[in-house]
């Protein structure tokens, strides 16, 4: 597990140096002060050696996104034509606010940002009504929706805290009104939805289709992320065997998101 390295008053090629050893981030500060997210495989001695100091203080690295990204602290980021700001950033027209939460679903990972590019693809040929994010997380993608125009969206999840910073992230992007949350997975709701994400793993994807392929309209589409290439076709037989037809995928750092349509 990364760990994180604070130094004081360090010198101007302190940050080279970190980069050159692998730090997988680093924010140096107007006082002088540098921090740095160090991979396992760096020593705290070895930093020390490199750096010519007797030691460095290290502390646990918090991870973003339920621990699976690690940055220093949450970043601006842009995924086609949104943007996802830090809530305490002045934030622009038409920018999505996330507050820093342990809930997963900041659009710096993979899976997140395969979703809102196949959201912002569907939502040009023919905006939905509304959607329906299974496994909502921070609400990323249902906020995501209504923030590109879709009038309506639920978010669903089995994890009550994650349910709480969606509600939060709605309020302060004054979307709450739009957006409906309940906690349970796809069997626990009835109704069916023009669009329909669902970003958790492949073994859950799995296990729901069945109930999950009921809460697609017809002619509807599917949006399945968090999906390893290892087991890309496992999931798409699930849900070819319910009558779903494979529209595409697409694929970044070893994860895929599938793209399917409802037959009826």
């Amino acid at each position: 597990m990364p760990y994180r390295v604070d130094l004081r008053n360090a010198s101007h090629d302190t940050l080279d140096r970190l980069i050159e050893l692998g730090a997988i981030d680093a924010e140096s500060s107007g006082d002088g002060s540098i921090a740095a997210l160090m991979p396992d495989r760096v020593s705290p001695e070895q930093v020390a050696g490199v750096l010519g100091v007797d030691d460095v203080a290290i502390s646990p690295a918090i991870g973003r996104d339920d621990g699976s990204v690690w940055v220093l602290s949450p970043q601006t980021i842009r995924i086609g034509s949104l943007r996802i700001v830090p809530a305490r950033t002045d934030a622009e027209p038409g920018d999505l606010k996330l507050i820093d939460a342990a809930a997963f679903g900041t659009g710096l990972h993979p899976t997140t940002a395969l979703c809102l590019e196949a959201l912002e693809a569907a939502v040009e040929v023919a905006r939905p009504e509304s959607v329906l994010d299974v496994g909502t997380g921070s609400g990323v993608l249902a906020l995501a929706a209504l923030v590109l125009g879709v009038p309506r969206a639920v978010g669903i999840d089995i994890d009550d805290e994650a349910l709480h910073v969606a509600a939060e992230n709605a309020r302060i992007n004054k979307l709450s009104d739009r957006l409906q949350l309940a906690h349970g997975g796809p069997e626990t709701i009835n109704g069916a939805w023009p669009l329909v994400f669902a970003n958790v793993l492949a073994a859950p994807l799995i296990e729901m289709a069945p109930a999950l392929v009921r809460r697609v309209g017809h002619h509807g589409q599917l949006v399945l992320s968090g999906i390893a290439t290892s087991v890309e076709e496992n999931v798409d037989e699930a849900y070819v065997r319910l009558g779903m037809q494979r529209l595409r995928a697409t694929s970044r750092a070893g994860w895929v998101a599938l793209v399917m349509q409802a037959t009826w």
